[in-house]
């Protein structure tokens, strides 16, 4: 799935969307930017809502509900453990992870010193 604009370190691979009712966000995106909206199938038997231009899949959004509607971009690197390390010494607050998504990659999902959300991903397709 990843293409080599998603496994380039440093990019922003992956643009993510949590919030109280994917539903109604989907639909919402949909009719505002003109985003098709596919399910992907997860290794687990689930399904994942992603978001396509022009048949690229760019982001998606979280089956999760939360309080508030929040975007989330995930940023490429080589190696999630030893960047997450890098970023709690620089001052950031890891809120979920280092993890391995099955099908996916590694992840994890920080606050930056001023409060920010992001998160950074190893994909799959990049480890050895």
């Amino acid at each position: 799935m990843p293409d080599s604009t998603m496994t380039t370190p440093g990019s922003a691979g992956w643009i993510g969307h949590a919030g109280p009712d994917s539903a109604k966000a989907k639909a919402f995106y949909s009719d505002v930017l003109g985003w098709t909206i596919t399910e992907l199938p997860m290794q687990d038997g689930s399904s994942y809502s992603a978001i396509a231009v022009n048949d690229t899949p760019i982001g998606g959004f979280s089956p999760m509900p939360e309080d508030s509607g929040s975007w989330t971009i995930f940023f490429t690197v080589e190696d999630v453990d030893a960047r997450t390390k890098a970023a709690e010494k620089a001052g950031a607050t890891v809120i979920a992870g280092p993890m391995d998504m099955p099908g996916v990659g590694r992840m994890t999902t920080l606050l930056d010193p001023q409060g920010a959300r992001f998160a950074i991903i190893t994909y799959e397709s990049m480890q050895s």
